[in-house]
């Protein structure tokens, strides 16, 4: 079973994820955090296998937060559920440790999916991202050559 800790600020999304992600056999919300630092004490306490983090928190946002888990719980992987359909925030993301970045709007169809694809370690991206290599070492210089070369847009157009 997948454990997961679901942390974003408005109890509305907690519980829509939870309903989500209850209804797999194979998935477990153990914990729900709606800040960081609520966060970072749940990762440490329940070490899950999924953190799936809000960007847009108070005090100390989700980019913030991702070093901060992964010291308390390096095993967890982070995958960002943002309203941020935006390049910088997906290289922002990958820079500081997470394997996935969803928007919220696609998270009805995908969540589950998202979810079982990061605990298998493959990366994830919104489809109109592709990533080019596989997750680069976690050396802050890799990791920022990597996100900044692997990260290229399906469309025409960078989003803004």
């Amino acid at each position: 079973m997948i454990s997961i800790l679901v942390v974003d600020d408005l109890e509305v999304i907690r519980r829509q994820i939870g309903i989500i992600l209850g209804s797999q056999r194979d998935l477990n919300v153990v914990a729900e955090a709606s800040n960081a630092f609520e966060a970072i004490r749940n990762a440490e306490r329940f070490q899950p296998d999924i953190v799936l983090l809000d960007i847009s928190m108070p005090e100390l946002n989700g980019l913030q937060a991702i070093p901060l888990i992964k010291k308390v719980a390096p095993s967890a992987e982070i995958v960002i559920l943002t309203q941020y359909d935006n390049l910088f925030f997906v290289r922002e993301a990958f820079i500081t440790g997470a394997a996935g970045f969803l928007t919220k709007s696609d998270v009805p169809a995908e969540l589950a999916i998202a979810v079982r694809e990061v605990f298998a370690k493959k990366e994830l991206c919104e489809q109109k991202y592709r990533l080019t290599h596989s997750r680069p070492a976690r050396s802050e210089p890799a990791r920022r050559q990597g996100a900044e070369h692997s990260i290229v847009n399906k469309e025409t157009s960078i989003p803004t």
